[in-house]
């Protein structure tokens, strides 16, 4: 799907064709809208195809009249009560009038610039209309960090009291999520230190400052997913050695238990068998003998902590 988009009056609008200085925005085009713009705009198809491979990783690549920029974007999804966070790449083509962004799904970065609630933002000015967008990806980026750190808060205090499975898996889903961002991130920013370079994209001096916010930002976000990331890993080594000192516990009483039962099966197999010259065959002292053994046991386990 193609929508075309142009700063009037200060805000971005939609507008029904391609005009010089307008952003297209192409959702999950189909081959037709692709070759169109192939045709129109001179764009290399390899550029098409890298924006729609969703395992591209992020890069900046330079033919002839058009650039290509590769963003990882951050993407949320939900299954059932789970939420699970991952990366989606975001391709950015300069052409010689238009900016063009491709993307496989609709994502929230995207919509909100379609939908004007970034301020500030000119579509003929290329170069700082992609800094505006680089800018809100990685805003975007600390905004799901601080979401995933109150999750895993949430989680552990779960864990604590429950120890089941689900929120262990939980857990597991979380530092998945820390790893593709982390991956991401470190990606973006090779791509942003490229771009400030001024090789590839031609910057202005007055897009110094914000390149430079950007890159703040994305530096930060990788601090931040890689604290979070360590965290979780000890958190998620101490409960399993929590869980697994449980174990020990509960393995330790079941055989104290299975030893204090043991001795009266003892006690009355010996008087039960066709035995002579036992002492006190009667039918109360293997009774007595049984429940004494079975005291004189229980108070050396409790002393050794077997209980």
């Amino acid at each position: 799907m193609l929508s075309y988009y142009k700063t009037i009056d200060g805000h971005i609008s939609p507008i029904p064709a391609c005009e010089p200085g307008c952003w297209i925005n192409c959702v999950a085009p189909d081959d037709d809208e692709i070759n169109s713009l192939i045709a129109n705009f001179g764009i290399e198809p390899d550029f098409f195809r890298a924006a729609m491979d969703e395992e591209e990783s992020s890069h900046i690549d330079n033919e002839d009249n058009s650039t290509l920029v590769i963003i990882d974007i951050p993407m949320v999804e939900k299954s059932g009560k789970n939420i699970t966070y991952t990366t989606t790449p975001l391709g950015i083509i300069l052409t010689e009038k238009n900016v063009i962004t491709v993307s496989t799904k609709e994502n929230a970065v995207v919509n909100e610039f379609a939908e004007g609630v970034v301020k500030g933002v000119q579509t003929n000015l290329k170069t700082r209309f992609i800094l505006h967008l680089m800018l809100r990806i990685a805003s975007r980026y600390l905004q799901y960090l601080k979401q995933i750190d109150k999750i895993s808060n949430f989680v552990e205090k779960e864990l604590r009291k429950s120890m089941k499975n689900s929120e262990l898996i939980q857990l597991l889903d979380i530092e998945k999520s820390l790893v593709y961002f982390s991956s991401s991130l470190k990606g973006n920013e090779i791509t942003i230190e490229k771009i400030m370079r001024g090789r590839v994209i031609k910057l202005y001096e007055e897009d110094q400052d914000l390149l430079e916010d950007v890159l703040i930002e994305v530096k930060q976000a990788i601090e931040m997913s890689n604290i979070y990331l360590n965290i979780l890993s000890g958190t998620m080594d101490a409960f399993a050695s929590v869980i697994s000192n449980n174990l020990n516990i509960v393995m330790k009483v079941l055989a104290s238990i299975t030893l204090l039962i043991s001795i009266p099966t003892v006690i009355t197999g010996i008087y039960g068998m066709n035995v002579t010259g036992l002492p006190f065959p009667n039918f109360w002292f293997p009774v007595v003998l049984s429940l004494g053994s079975m005291g004189v046991a229980y108070f050396v386990l409790r002393k050794k902590n077997m209980f």
